[in-house]
C-alpha cells in the first residue's frame, strides 16, 4: 500500500525500522545525486528486481 509521508515520516522510518530506500531513476541520474544508503533500482525494473532486491520484512520508500 503506498502512503505518502515527508521528512520528518522518512526519517523515523529509517532510524526506527531501518527502512529501504529505493531511488527509481536511471544510473546516470542516480549517480549524480542521491540519499545515500539508497538502492537504486531504475522504474523500468522495478517489478523485476525488488523481489530479489528488497527484504519484505522491512519498509520500502520508493522515491
Amino acid at each position: 500500500m503506498a502512503t505518502r509521508i515527508w521528512r520528518d515520516g522518512l526519517l523515523r522510518l529509517i532510524r526506527d525500522e531501518a527502512a529501504q530506500l529505493v531511488e527509481v531513476l536511471p544510473p546516470p541520474e542516480f549517480e549524480n545525486e542521491h540519499i545515500e544508503g539508497a538502492i537504486s533500482i531504475p522504474l523500468k525494473d522495478l517489478d523485476r528486481d525488488a523481489k530479489e532486491r528488497l527484504d519484505p520484512g522491512r519498509p520500502v520508500v520508493v522515491y
